[in-house]
């Protein structure tokens, strides 16, 4: 069997059209709002904005809306609008629906709740109301809207407090209150549009980034996730996004939830649907935020600097308890503060005797309050051998005289302007930075930076960022295909046998009767393994149904019996003795990713340890490799205490489990490889247990 069957680059998603059928909604320029106080206020926003479009009120009763005369009825509005805010109750909801979309509306949000959160009745009236669209784009039920500053309108029935951009970042979530939290935030993030979706019935998360990756004012992407009804959709979007160069930053929920735990496996005990995420968000260079805050900042800065091409970063300070804070922090991340080299001289030259030139750099107070002077260190520190150069600073506000702090950081934008060197300036503490330094320091792309711990996480996912551009095309998840049957085990050595076809190394062996297994391990050579056997016989350890390192007939004939009194037939195998360490490599089914693989720490360690890494089927080289490289019992495979594994064996092996896997999608309910047992380099690898249970 050929290893790799699937090329990582074999299939690249076709161009989405949902930029160009949610172009009208998203890019009125003509609107009507429909409904009593929710659409009032969605108008009052929209005339705040100073929408250049046409905007109509329709209410049957009312004689003015926000000051706009009203129309009776849908029949009185003009022309074909581009796009509608209704709010009103789900009945008439879905009427307004159908007659709009009889008149060519663009598209509609839908701010009415009662449809899919509230149940089966629900979800039945949400399939009405989809049918009653018939096709034009409706964005909820159950939502918010959106306000958007390029466009200048706010299908939006509350405040917001966005303020003119002419680019920026568009955030969207699944929840109305945190959309608004997000139009609230003074971390001087350039917040351009907020999008929330609701019930997302038909606009998805996967539709909005297609959007957005068509619109060249979109710098970064911010997404708050709930869950995602279409993986591959998800999929291709990202991966859109990735080759466009548009960053992803994700806000997922749903960390702690066991998701597609299997019972009966160790492997099902490793990984759920968070995990799957998070393997989907490594694959197409989505970075996960796993803080609010952490969130902002990362999108922030992507949106202001973007990329990086290195880990390399240069940090500066006036205070040593400082210099010393961003290094220790730094300590456990994709980071790292490089020596100045060749540049030190001609930073030590900016600087008297009395300052260590090393990196993080502590400038002391000499040349504080000397814009001048700070300028010519601050160039020579970001001229060296750096990706990324950084300004710790926290400055004084309510009123207080912070010119020296202000020069600081305008001295700092100057340096990087002169070098092209990338740049930040990071407050430790969030209230120590003013809005106006924010905006100066963000017109002249240098990342105004709120909190330490949060300014590393977004400098270390830049830095990833970069390298998932850099990659060649992923492939998507492989399509979910799920025979409706019955599932059985199967017999260890049936497992084995299967796994065998495919090149996965197993141990030479039989199975026989109990008063046979002396001849067996004969033949076959000691020492050997004896386990009892059977299709029911899934842990054989638990029930003590193991006998190890038997070196003759007689230890062989002495375990057979004991054996016997499990099963009546035995499974007889050459030992394996000199394995470096023990892997499991096993396959989950979820409802959602279909299959995947799970590697990890193998053994008794399997479940103790938790040392795993999950991977999404079809997967490459590059990315088991880059999984190995994450698990902790890396450390035996690459080399210590004089020992190695054989490293390029393993790969070969995991490889060959992923296409094994999906040659079987649809019937492979469960497999678990434990352990694969890693020998010496040159040796390879061996399966010495695995269970697999399969439809029929």
């Amino acid at each position: 069997m050929a290893l790799s069957t699937i090329s990582p680059s074999c299939e690249r998603p076709a161009r989405a059209p949902a930029a160009e059928r949610l172009n009208r909604l998203f890019k009125p320029r003509s609107i009507a709002f429909i409904g009593g106080r929710e659409a009032e206020i969605a108008l009052r926003r929209t005339l705040e904005l100073g929408f250049p479009g046409k905007l109509y009120a329709v209410h049957p009763k009312r004689e003015q809306m926000a000051g706009l005369a009203c129309l009776r009825s849908l029949d009185d509005l003009p022309e074909p609008i581009d796009a509608a805010f209704i709010g009103v109750p789900r009945g008439p909801t879905i009427e307004l629906v159908r007659e709009l979309a009889r008149r060519g509306c663009g598209g509609a949000v839908l701010y009415a709740s009662g449809f899919s959160e509230t149940g089966e009745d629900g979800a039945r009236l949400q399939q009405t109301l989809l049918e009653a669209a018939g096709g034009m784009p409706v964005m909820g039920p159950n939502c918010y809207g959106y306000v958007s500053m390029l466009e200048r309108c706010a299908l939006w029935p509350d405040v917001h407090a966005l303020r003119d951009r002419e680019d920026g970042v568009a955030i969207v979530t699944q929840s109305g209150n945190m959309a608004c939290n997000f139009t609230f935030t003074q971390r001087g993030l350039p917040v351009a549009a907020v999008y929330a979706l609701g019930n997302q019935a038909d606009i998805g998360i996967a539709d909005m980034v297609d959007v957005f990756v068509a619109d060249e004012r979109i710098k970064a992407i911010g997404l708050h996730i709930e869950g995602l009804s279409d993986i591959r959709a998800f999929a291709a979007a990202a991966e859109r996004a990735r080759l466009a160069r548009k960053p992803i930053v994700v806000l997922k929920t749903g960390r702690s939830a066991a998701g597609a735990r299997v019972a009966m496996s160790h492997t099902g005990s490793l990984a759920g649907a968070d995990a799957l995420y998070d393997a989907m968000f490594a694959r197409y260079g989505v970075v996960r935020a796993k803080s609010m805050t952490a969130f902002a900042e990362t999108l922030k800065f992507l949106a202001i600097v973007g990329s990086l091409p290195g880990n390399r970063l240069v940090s500066l300070s006036c205070s040593g308890g400082e210099a010393a804070l961003v290094a220790d922090m730094a300590e456990d991340r994709d980071l790292c503060f490089p020596p100045f080299g060749d540049s030190a001289s001609a930073v030590r030259a900016t600087l008297n005797e009395y300052v260590a030139i090393e990196n993080p750099l502590d400038y002391h107070t000499f040349i504080w309050g000397h814009p001048e002077q700070q300028k010519a260190t601050f160039r020579a520190a970001l001229a060296g051998p750096f990706d990324l150069g950084l300004l710790i600073l926290d400055m004084p506000t309510g009123g207080l005289n912070d010119a020296d702090w202000v020069a600081a950081a305008d001295a700092m934008a100057w340096a990087s302007e002169q070098t092209g060197t990338r740049a930040a300036v990071v407050a430790t503490l969030h209230e120590c930075l003013s809005e106006p330094v924010r905006d100066m320091l963000a017109a002249r792309g240098v990342a105004p930076m709120i909190g330490l711990d949060d300014a590393l996480t977004a400098f270390e996912a830049a830095a990833g960022v970069h390298i998932a551009w850099s990659r060649e095309a992923p492939p998507l998840p492989a399509p979910i295909s799920r025979a409706q049957a019955p599932v059985r085990s199967i017999s260890e050595r049936a497992a084995k046998d299967m796994l065998a076809r495919f090149d996965i190394p197993v141990p030479s062996g039989a199975v026989c009767a109990p008063d046979a297994a002396g001849d067996v391990a004969d033949r076959i050579g000691y020492p050997v393994v004896a386990k009892a056997s059977g299709d029911q016989l899934l842990h054989k350890s638990e029930v003590g149904g193991i006998a190890l390192n038997l070196r003759d007939r007689s230890a062989v004939k002495q375990a057979a019996a004991r054996l016997s009194s499990l099963s009546g037939e035995l499974l007889v195998e050459r030992m394996v003795e000199d394995a470096v360490c023990e892997i499991i490599v096993g396959a989950i089914e979820d409802p959602q990713f279909g299959q995947a693989l799970v590697i990890g720490a193998g053994g008794v360690l399997t479940e103790l340890v938790g040392d795993s890494a999950t991977l999404l089927l079809p997967t490459g080289r590059a990315e088991v490799e880059q999984a190995l490289s994450r698990l902790k019992v890396a450390k035996l495979i690459d080399g210590f205490r004089g020992k190695s594994g054989d490293r390029e064996a393993l790969i070969a092996a995991i490889l060959r489990i992923g296409d094994f896997v999906l040659a079987h999608a649809g019937r492979l309910a469960e497999l678990d490889i434990n352990p694969l047992l890693v020998r010496p380099p040159g040796k390879g690898v061996v399966a010495v247990d695995a269970l697999i249970r399969i439809r029929d």
